[in-house]
């Protein structure tokens, strides 16, 4: 296990690398920062980075290496001229990719020596260092527990296990949800704000709703991995009853219905499956039809 305080490099200091190279150092880390605009360092060496003048500088200066910078092809215009120098280093990957990226990063790191954990950051620049906020990580269990101290620094680390595609493939599902339901909320906004109630004013209404939401989510999981959906909530024929009254409200109103016309489709080609006497857990067999068709 390391050791609190041990020593961190920080490659890319944009929005998000800069805010991770602050928590570092907020927890006491020796932080050695590089940036291929310099400039960029200058607040963090006025708190204690070191900033160094070159990527290979950078990775000596340090047993872990977290790179944050645009893309998976800037991480290699970044580190492919120094690889050398990773030998005996571990690389904790943030920069957004995907999971072939990822899988390829990683065969990448250990052809050169080096031991090698992808990363996802689910939070924005601000909420970085806040224990409440989930850093997600993917690749050896040991790799992850030998800096879970260092790493505990950014957020909350949750590793998902030793494939290295996880991080990104958690990534990509969680941010779909988070589209989906932030939409859902706007929708929901506009609709009661067509007759004059302020979205502060809905907010605490929508957010004690999503809580009983949440627990929808517990009670389906379990059918979703059975196979086995059990109508005894509410089927997805009442679903498509329900939504037809959130279509017409919104089209008496004239907000836009693109987001529920296109939810009430899916409802009904899961109908047309079979499944309109199922729970609405059943719906995934028809996002899942693409997939088995190939």
């Amino acid at each position: 296990m390391q050791t609190e305080g041990a020593a961190v490099t920080v490659l890319g200091l944009g929005s998000m690398g800069s805010a991770l190279a602050t928590a570092l150092l907020a927890k006491g880390h020796a932080t050695t920062v590089w940036n291929r605009s310099p400039h960029k360092a200058e607040a963090l060496t006025e708190h204690g980075a070191v900033a160094a003048a070159t990527p290979a500088e950078a990775v000596a200066a340090s047993p872990l290496v977290i790179a944050c910078v645009l893309d998976c092809p800037a991480l290699h215009t970044v580190l492919d001229p120094v690889a050398d120098t990773l030998a005996g280093k571990t690389l904790v990957n943030l920069t957004s990719g995907s999971p072939e990226q990822a899988a390829k990063t990683a065969a990448w790191a250990r052809e050169h020596g080096a031991d090698y954990l992808d990363g996802a950051i689910m939070t924005t620049p601000p909420g970085v260092g806040s224990p409440e906020m989930m850093f997600l990580y993917s690749g050896p269990r040991s790799v992850f527990d030998t800096h879970r101290t260092t790493l505990a620094a950014l957020g909350d680390p949750l590793h998902l296990g030793t494939d290295p595609g996880l991080a990104s493939l958690y990534d990509a599902a969680l941010l779909g949800l988070m589209w989906a339901a932030l939409t859902g909320w706007l929708h929901g906004t506009a609709l009661v704000g067509a007759e004059g109630t302020r979205a502060a004013d809905f907010t605490p209404v929508a957010v004690r709703w999503l809580g009983a939401v949440s627990g929808f989510l517990t009670t389906y999981a379990p059918q979703v991995d059975a196979g086995h959906y059990p109508g005894d909530d509410a089927t997805v024929d009442v679903q498509i009853a329900a939504i037809d009254h959130l279509l017409h409200a919104a089209a008496a109103r004239g907000i836009d219905n693109a987001l529920p016309a296109l939810l009430k489709t899916t409802m009904e080609r899961t109908r047309a499956a079979g499944h309109g006497s199922s729970s609405y857990a059943s719906v995934i067999e028809v996002l899942k039809s693409a997939a088995d068709a190939r």
